[in-house]
């Protein structure tokens, strides 16, 4: 599932070289594990989804929107792709870009928070 299309894998490696002010920012958060320990990948294609940042020992993405996630065809295309993600058992996780920019902090506090408890789910989960 991951990085199966190779336009998409394309198009991604784009993308990681021409991020967006809010991408860097996050990616400063949670690149080399420093948040928290967990491992990030930027730009991550899955299906034909590309991932702002994803963290597979937690299953969960965090998604970064700008000005076209609020019109009506971005929130359409917001729900279906969590609609998809979601089914495959991923968590997402979404991010105005002006909250990343006034508050990074507590940005990086929510994610760290959803991984550790999706990974404590899972190990639970795992052990039953």
């Amino acid at each position: 599932m991951l990085g199966d299309n190779p336009a998409t894998r394309h198009h991604a490696k784009r993308m990681r070289r021409e991020p967006t002010p809010a991408e860097e920012a996050v990616w400063r958060l949670v690149r080399n594990r420093r948040l928290v320990g967990f491992k990030f990948r930027r730009q991550q294609p899955f299906g034909h989804y590309i991932l702002d940042c994803y963290c597979p020992a937690a299953r969960l993405v965090v998604e970064l929107d700008g000005n076209s996630h609020a019109t009506p065809s971005g929130q359409i295309e917001d729900a279906e792709r969590r609609q998809y993600l979601e089914a495959r058992g991923i968590l997402v996780l979404r991010f105005w870009n002006t909250e990343v920019a006034e508050d990074p902090e507590a940005v990086a506090e929510c994610i760290a928070e959803a991984c550790a408890l999706r990974v404590k789910r899972r190990g639970a989960s795992e052990l039953q």
